[in-house]
């Protein structure tokens, strides 16, 4: 146990000195039959390889289960890896999302300029040097965004229709096509919410989990939508990262991070009209 709680401490600590890694929730299935237990991890990492963080109860804003009958809360034991088990219960589309608390970090200006490139944070970096900040260090608080897309029983995956919806994230993906459908979409459009409204010009990025070298990446639309090439199958993730100044004296800005994983079915995928 007492090597279970410094393992624990070590994996809280490197999360909280890499936010520049991203973030996302993988289930033990995410297709179980109707009622099945369903445990779920939270992931660190890049290219979509990552290390499991175990529950930190004081990092979790809102950590649910979403399905037609309503919202729940998903439970698990402190400290735990997997951080959440729960029964699936009936078929369709269910939603996992998880909204964590601010973590703080701060990087060396190298470090934090580099790091905005990647994200596709231009809008942050130009700022800087404005202020004539480029060269100084910079302070971050942080928060993760991340959802998972289940199919119970099927999904109900005869239907194309959206299943996913908002939960109400500070920064949020929301699918508007069922990735479940039968026949698969070749392309999965999306919506990405800033505090409930339409966020132009974020960089969204798609990355297929047996080719992440092969990320597909575009910029939403004046309405916040973006749509991905999904007709590789597999487990996908999609991420996006949103930052503004902070609010707050103890840093100089506040990012958040959204991220969405499913599996996009085996089978021929939908010829749809450009």
């Amino acid at each position: 146990m007492i090597r279970r709680a410094a393992l624990s401490s070590l994996l809280l600590l490197a999360a909280a000195a890499l936010p520049a890694h991203d973030f996302w929730l993988q289930p033990s299935t995410f297709t179980p039959d109707a009622n099945r237990v369903v445990s779920v991890r939270l992931l660190v990492g890049q290219k979509f390889r990552g290390e499991p963080i175990p529950r930190n109860a004081a990092l979790i804003e809102r950590f649910v289960i979403a399905t037609a009958a309503g919202e729940a809360p998903v439970p698990g034991r402190d400290g735990a890896d997997p951080a959440g088990v729960l029964r699936a219960g009936a078929p369709g589309v269910a939603i996992l999302g998880y909204a964590s608390r601010n973590s703080s970090v701060a990087l060396e200006a190298e470090k934090f300029e580099k790091y905005l490139a990647e994200e596709g944070l231009e809008r942050v970096s130009a700022e800087r040097r404005r202020r004539g900040e480029t060269g100084k260090p910079a302070r971050e608080n942080y928060a993760r965004c991340a959802k998972a897309l289940l199919a119970v029983g099927g999904g109900g995956a005869a239907s194309a229709s959206a299943s996913d919806r908002p939960l109400g994230f500070r920064l949020e993906l929301v699918a508007e096509k069922n990735p479940y459908a039968s026949p698969p979409p070749a392309s999965l459009p999306l919506t990405l919410l800033y505090e409930g409204k339409p966020l132009a010009g974020a960089l969204v990025v798609a990355i297929p989990y047996d080719a992440p070298d092969e990320a597909r990446s575009a910029r939403t639309d004046a309405a916040g939508r973006v749509t991905v090439d999904i007709a590789r199958r597999g487990q996908w993730l999609i991420k996006a990262v949103h930052m503004i100044p902070s609010a707050t004296p103890d840093a100089d800005w506040q990012s958040l991070w959204a991220s969405l994983t499913f599996v996009a079915p085996a089978g021929p995928p939908v010829k749809e009209a450009p």
